[in-house]
């Protein structure tokens, strides 16, 4: 599958920095029911962003003026534990969310990200924080990521860099999901199950 390449976003970035957010969290057992991904931005946070009622809750920071359209979260340690449902990515790429920046995420929730085009950034604790802090002011909510630099620019123009593997890297620049990834070898591919044919001709 072909997503849209990353390459260099900008946006307002939410603070959302809480520990241990989960994918019952992120995206309810109750929206895991559709036999398609339509309209899994409304389950998106559903529990922090409404109310009993159904009205939007005022305090949670995506219902914010100065949050709505967020294009990123800086988030908490250990975000996306739980269970691996990849709805909760989905919801998210359906809300608007390009990159999440944290100091950890799980490791499924990590994969399904990568897989569905969704940039995680890992940064020290300390500098998540103060990142969180920055964007946590409605006037400098607005923030750069640029993959192809590796960098976060805040407003004020300071620049963090960030790491990031380079096979996930050129996915994402390319768009490309893991399947498309590996069709990029197809020619190698092809060429590896020649040779091992002609070696092992009872294969065939």
């Amino acid at each position: 599958m072909n997503m849209n390449p990353f390459t260099c976003v900008i946006g307002k970035a939410a603070p959302m920095l809480a520990a241990n957010i989960d994918t019952d969290v992120i995206m309810p057992e109750q929206f895991l029911k559709g036999i398609d991904r339509n309209g899994l931005d409304r389950g998106l946070f559903f529990d922090l962003r409404f109310l009993p009622s159904g009205q939007p809750d005022p305090a949670f920071v995506l219902n914010q003026t100065a949050w709505q359209g967020a294009r990123f979260l800086v988030v908490g340690p250990n975000f996306g534990c739980g269970s691996s449902r990849e709805h909760a990515v989905w919801g998210l790429k359906q809300m608007g969310i390009q990159a999440l920046i944290g100091s950890s995420f799980a490791g499924i929730f990590y994969d399904n990200c990568q897989r569905n085009g969704v940039l995680l950034i890992s940064l020290e604790p300390a500098l998540v924080q103060r990142i969180g802090d920055v964007v946590g002011r409605p006037e400098t909510a607005d923030i750069t990521v640029n993959l192809n630099e590796q960098t976060i620019t805040l407003a004020g123009q300071e620049v963090i860099p960030f790491q990031i593997d380079t096979l996930r890297k050129t996915a994402l620049l390319m768009g490309l999901d893991a399947i498309g990834s590996t069709l990029q070898r197809s020619e190698q591919i092809q060429a590896f199950e020649r040779e091992h044919l002609a070696a092992n001709p009872w294969l065939a």
